[in-house]
């Protein structure tokens, strides 16, 4: 029943950016390029170095999405032949898991004839990923502003402010969310609610309006990065001396353990760099670096032929 070949390439992305936590999500120019092929016999070849370990039967996440997005849209389940290549490094704060939720969805409906709208698709990733930010800002690029509300999960998408960059530097161990998450309290007071809500206002607020000179208080964060500091030795430090050197702001990336300072492109981040490495290195750890710059695209679907027919 099912024939063709699609091919969709999907943006990595950073969530929270300090106190956004689950709702704020940017996308950039970090890649995962996914093929979904028709087939006798499911076969899932994996590509690049950062998917060592990724399971190539049919728990595969990126089949089982697919798998579920078939079913709902009334169709079998086909074979498939699937081929993933990622330039995102696995559970270092990118939201590779988010970028694979995303392109098994769109591929998966790319190939059964578009059953499903793209604020379905939206709300299909939010629900697997269990928050909006990474899955909306790699599935439509730019900024994202997001929550949950029951079955619907509104958000606004916002235009990068010219000139806006990142600098991340990526620390050598994993960190699964599932742990960075565990480590979070239950309650907070109110001071930690009020500056929470206003520090995120006015965020979202500077990256709307262009007013980067605002990032520097905004991204100032009391409700998780805090608590996460044992678990990424060398955070503190970043994060609070991170725009003596250069950086407009700067927070952990997701559940972490990526850091990110946000940068403007026109100056020179020699120093920045140097100071976050030096922070790591201090706690022994070594780190890749990234200068990223944002997808303004979100995912995009590169081939399609001959999609499912009902």
């Amino acid at each position: 029943m099912q024939n063709g070949k699609v091919t969709v390439k999907v943006p990595a992305s950073t969530a929270n950016l300090g106190p956004g936590f689950d709702t704020l999500g940017m996308a950039f120019q970090l890649y995962t390029t996914i093929s979904f092929e028709a087939a006798d016999e499911t076969i899932i070849r994996l590509h690049g170095s950062q998917l060592e370990g990724i399971a190539t039967d049919k728990t595969n996440l990126i089949y089982k999405v697919a798998a579920d997005l078939f079913e709902q849209a009334g169709l079998s389940v086909p074979e498939l032949i699937i081929d993933i290549d990622s330039d995102v490094p696995l559970t270092r704060g990118l939201g590779s898991s988010a970028s694979a939720i995303v392109g098994a969805l769109v591929a998966a409906n790319e190939l059964a004839g578009k059953p499903f709208t793209t604020d379905e698709l939206f709300s299909m990733a939010t629900a697997r990923e269990g928050h909006p930010d990474n899955v909306g800002a790699s599935l439509f690029g730019g900024i994202i502003v997001a929550l949950m509300d029951e079955d619907d999960v509104p958000y606004v998408r916002l235009p990068v402010p010219e000139h806006l960059g990142a600098l991340v530097v990526i620390p050598d161990f994993m960190l699964s969310t599932s742990k960075s998450r565990d480590v979070l309290p239950s309650m907070y007071s109110r001071h930690d609610v009020v500056h929470t809500s206003s520090h995120t206002g006015v965020l979202v607020a500077a990256l709307a309006t262009g007013q980067l000179g605002l990032l520097k208080s905004a991204m100032k964060d009391v409700l998780h990065q805090p608590y996460r500091v044992p678990l990424v030795p060398g955070l503190e430090a970043i994060i609070e001396d991170a725009t003596k050197y250069g950086a407009l702001g700067a927070a952990l990336s997701g559940a972490g353990p990526t850091i990110i300072a946000l940068v403007d492109q026109r100056n020179s981040t020699a120093k920045l760099e140097a100071f976050m490495v030096n922070a790591l290195a201090e706690q022994g750890i070594a780190c890749t670096v990234m200068n990223l710059i944002p997808d303004t695209q979100g995912v995009q679907v590169e081939a399609c032929l001959s999609g499912v027919t009902r």
